[in-house]
């Protein structure tokens, strides 16, 4: 009787190992995780946005103009980005971020035009980094003020765009169409 029941045993066994086992790869992988939705999406989506703008307009600027500056004493091109950069590591401590180590201030130590579009994805990548898995409604102090999580998210994206509006007009007074606008 135990003869008979081997083969029914190893049938059964393999009707079930069999099926996964045929899988592809694809199929046999974990699941991603779900994508974001509500104001985490749409911070995401509009920091997607406003990062393709400020790095499509670097890139068109000529390398010899990123010393220019408006008057004396105001942020040149290259300090410009620089200090969006530099904007995306310190307002991401407000939500816990440790800041990346640096040399320095970069506002004056990155100027070359393909250091500072590198510095500027680096920034990117850490404020999205930083902001991943926050919890929205967490507390937080912003330059000693009561916010939230989400408060200094408002706040990232509104410093971004403020100097996405000057580099369009330093772009503009040196000859450089925003990419984007054709």
């Amino acid at each position: 009787m135990m003869k008979a029941l081997r083969p029914l045993a190893l049938a059964l066994t393999l009707s079930a190992v069999l099926p996964a086992l045929a899988k592809s790869p694809q199929q046999n992988a974990t699941k991603p995780a779900a994508a974001p939705t509500g104001f985490r999406a749409e911070f995401l989506a509009n920091l997607d946005d406003v990062q393709e703008k400020i790095l499509s307009l670097a890139e068109a600027t000529p390398a010899d103009k990123f010393a220019w500056r408006p008057a004396p004493g105001v942020r040149s091109i290259s300090e410009v980005y620089m200090h969006i950069a530099g904007g995306n590591y310190f307002l991401a401590t407000f939500v816990g971020a440790a800041p990346p180590k640096s040399n320095g201030d970069i506002e004056t130590t990155i100027t070359k035009k393909a250091d500072v579009i590198a510095e500027l994805k680096r920034s990117f990548d850490y404020l999205r980094n930083a902001t991943a898995t926050l919890d929205l409604d967490k507390p937080a102090k912003m330059f000693g003020a009561p916010s939230t999580n989400r408060g200094v998210m408002v706040t990232m994206l509104s410093h971004l765009h403020e100097h996405l509006g000057q580099s369009v007009a330093y772009g503009r007074m040196n000859g450089v169409v925003p990419p984007w606008s054709h």
